[in-house]
């Protein structure tokens, strides 16, 4: 092959949908195409015009228009434009400009047809829109994982073994071992008389709330069932039934379907799906009794967090996963820091903040946290047993590999170690006087969720955002302005923007311009409709349901945030598994071409819902 023609074949190699194509096939290709060139400001498409050719841009940049004279797409090297009137009679639909001087290579109509016809990957990449193709992307990447698809009623293979809430204490051992089961439903009334499920007793709960107390056998069942009851549907998938297990530090899930219980899954049921091994984790760390211990398990995380990316895992699990392992951490020193201190003199809720708080935790992370008492609480009688078990818990999630917090964002600190009332005020100020630092604190306290204690304290506090903020228009559009600081690391050719200088010099960060500018638009758009979910997809579900966002609007950032997201986790997967430190701070020319070309669609989303934000809220341009 000529030299110029396998220049040709190794540029097309490095950009979708070329790179995924057979050798043989882009030498074909490389020997079809012809080559153009268009100054500065010259018309490439006009509208209407007959095109008989595939245009890819070898360097330069083009500037693609609607019909309506709306500006649709800015291309740059190694992208294609052109293909939409190849599809629709050979017209074109989207005229184009060269907006620099640009060098075209033109792929001819019976070689973009042939390619079309035998070529699943390149039919898929020209015939759908950006958006419907970073869609197909995400799915791509999820593809072979049977967490992702695999629903919990496959998990159920036998009749549900339940009993009346009124047994007594043997009867309930009883049944439980005849059935051979490990948790017992516990319902109101019997036979024709069946009604809701009240209770769960299981196997740990005979043993430590019974056995141990040598309570009598007669006693009723009801007295040691556990009321606070977490179910799961039955079409729920298996990877949900996971991250629930992981959430609440359960180890049975009743499950229901229309109403009924169709049985219960256990840890064991899910393990056999679960290869990533988090439960077991999580299950280790709450059988540890000292600091020392825990920093031993804390090894086990990295490995689960590789596994969970070798397989397919999506975003959303890996960062609910790890998160449920945080939190477990997290309970388990308050337990450990009550037993050396003494119980609470007070109640309190021991508060997760930022990425934990919105089950959007990976490897590189450190400490949010802080303290909700009780309006009781009196700091000269209380608040040295308080802060003694914040001290406990930071010192120890700081052995277990959660830095401190830089900014002193920890319940150590006093500021946030207060009772609800002083919370609340906090909160009202923040949403009635955001001033610069009132909207940094809710960028970092508005994403909460109760780990330990009195979860009401929480949920107060989750009520308090959620009523107020839909109401505080200018709180709203000053949270918007902040939202648009952090932009996505993409240039008016749709090059990626690099850090010039330092030490991550020709990288990008996939934290800072990546996921955290898409959670911060989503929070302003969750604050505005109301909604009490904390994690950014679960927001997003909920507004969807509103007028907010246009049309396919929330699920194209959807698909925007899973993959820049995933990209970013396996990023920081690859870099363990070389032997590195795990970072944020990616080169381009370490991502492949379907991971470069995918990020820039993303991106582009993340873009056009900034425009989107600030002119949905009035903000101003930050400064």
């Amino acid at each position: 092959m000529q030299a110029e023609l396998i220049d040709i074949r190794n540029h097309l190699q490095q950009h979708s949908p070329f790179a995924e194509l057979p050798e043989s096939v882009l030498d074909d290709v490389a020997g079809s195409i012809e080559i153009a060139y268009f100054r500065a400001g010259s018309q490439i498409l006009e509208l209407g015009q007959k095109n008989t050719d595939l245009h890819y841009i070898r360097s330069g940049a083009v500037e693609v228009y609607r019909r309506s004279g709306e500006l649709y797409n800015r291309a740059g090297e190694g992208e294609i434009f052109g293909q939409f009137g190849l599809l629709m009679g050979k017209k074109v639909r989207f005229p184009a400009t060269a907006l620099e001087d640009t060098l075209v290579y033109l792929i001819p109509y019976p070689m973009f047809q042939h390619l079309f016809d035998t070529q699943e990957v390149f039919a898929d990449f020209v015939e759908v829109e950006d958006n419907s193709r970073l869609r197909s992307a995400v799915s791509r990447s999820q593809q072979g994982n049977e967490l992702m698809t695999s629903r919990v009623s496959r998990l159920i293979s036998r009749e549900p073994v339940m009993a009346p809430a009124t047994v007594r204490l043997q009867e309930a051992a009883r049944i439980m071992t005849e059935q051979r089961v490990s948790a017992l439903p516990l319902i109101e009334g019997s036979g024709e008389n069946v009604g809701d499920l009240v209770g769960i007793i299981t196997d740990r709960d005979l043993r430590t709330r019974a056995v141990a107390d040598a309570l009598p056998s007669e006693t009723p069942i009801a007295d040691i069932m556990s009321r606070e009851l977490i179910t799961i549907r039955a079409d729920a998938f298996i990877f949900e039934a996971m991250l629930m297990m992981l959430h609440n530090n359960v180890h049975h899930l009743p499950v229901v379907e229309n109403g009924k219980t169709r049985g219960v899954i256990a840890l064991s049921d899910i393990l056999k799906y679960e290869s990533q091994s988090s439960l077991y984790v999580v299950s280790n760390i709450h059988r540890q009794q000292d600091v020392k211990g825990l920093k031993a398990v804390s090894k086990d995380v990295r490995a689960s967090f590789i596994r969970m990316v070798n397989e397919d895992a999506n975003s959303h699990m890996i960062g609910s996963a790890m998160a449920g392992i945080g939190r477990s951490f997290t309970q388990r020193l308050l337990e450990l820091g009550e037993e050396k201190l003494g119980p609470p003199p007070v109640p309190y809720c021991f508060l997760a903040l930022g990425s934990m708080a919105r089950d959007e935790q990976l490897i590189v992370t450190d400490q949010d946290n802080a303290m909700v008492l009780d309006d009781s609480f009196d700091p000269e009688q209380h608040d040295e047993y308080f802060l003694a078990l914040a001290t406990f818990v930071s010192d120890g999630l700081a052995e277990c590999g959660y830095t401190y917090c830089t900014g002193d964002i920890m319940a150590t600190n006093k500021k946030w170690r207060q009772p609800l009332s002083v919370w609340k005020d906090y909160f009202i100020d923040w949403i009635d006087n955001p001033k610069a630092e009132a909207l940094l604190n809710s960028n970092i306290f508005f994403d909460l969720d109760g780990v330990y204690g009195e979860m009401a304290l929480a949920d107060a506090l989750k009520e308090l955002i959620a009523t107020r903020a839909p109401d505080s228009q200018r709180f709203l559009s000053l949270l918007a302005r902040n939202a648009l600081n952090r932009t996505p690391p993409l240039g008016f050719f749709r090059k990626f923007v690099l850090e010039e200088s330092g030490q991550q010099r020709h990288t990008f960060n996939l934290k800072r311009r990546g996921t955290a500018p898409v959670s911060d638009l989503i929070r302003v758009h969750a604050l505005a409709c109301g909604s009490r979910r904390q994690n950014s997809f679960g927001r997003l579900t909920d507004i969807a349901k509103t007028r907010i966002l246009p049309d396919d609007g929330a699920n194209n950032l959807r698909d925007a945030m899973e993959f820049i997201a995933i990209v970013r986790i396996r990023h920081q997967a690859l870099a363990m598994e070389d032997g590195r430190e795990p970072d944020n701070n990616v080169r381009p020319e370490d991502l492949s071409p379907f991971e470069r070309s995918h990020l820039k669609e993303a991106f582009q989303v993340v873009s056009q819902a900034q425009k989107f934000l600030r002119y949905r809220y009035n903000a101003p341009i930050p400064k």
